[in-house]
């Protein structure tokens, strides 16, 4: 299963529509939130599935927070600001333990994040937008195959 992993867009559709490319070739797409309306946006322009949260940013009447399972795998999606992404992990650590979950999806940071800790794997694709501390506007595509997780880094 392919799966896109994309947030703190911020309606810049001139990233979001080079990233689409890319998009629509997963067999589902996760939108971190900053803007929800662009998660829909998304999904009008690949036609693939897309869950999207609201962010700090968004005023949709929308979940800020999900959990679901793909093959085997709990994955435990955010925004992350209730959490204070911006200071450290520990909050999301204890939620993402507390959930029992394999993967942490998150944003609001805009800088990239791929890390495991304690079996549980910490995801943040950056931003195609208003990347922080890079010039480099990034997602991710996550290939699960057979119980192996693959995360393949996009720059635009």
């Amino acid at each position: 299963m392919k799966i896109g992993v994309i947030g703190d867009t911020h309606r810049n559709f001139k990233y979001i529509d080079k990233a689409i490319d890319y998009l629509r070739e997963c067999d589902l797409i996760l939108h971190t939130g900053d803007n929800f309306f662009d998660s829909r946006y998304i999904y009008k322009m690949t036609g693939v599935n897309t869950i999207g949260v609201k962010g700090n940013c968004d005023f949709e009447d929308v979940e800020d927070e999900i959990v679901f399972k793909v093959e085997d795998f709990n994955i435990f999606l955010c925004h992350g600001h209730k959490y204070d992404v911006k200071y450290g992990l520990r909050s999301i650590k204890k939620r993402a333990l507390e959930l029992g979950v394999d993967i942490v999806v998150f944003g609001h940071t805009h800088t990239q994040l791929n890390l495991k800790e304690n079996n549980i794997l910490f995801l943040n694709p950056g931003s195609i937008s208003l990347p922080r501390g890079t010039t480099k506007k990034s997602f991710f595509i996550i290939n699960i195959e057979k119980g192996n997780i693959d995360i393949e880094d996009i720059y635009l």
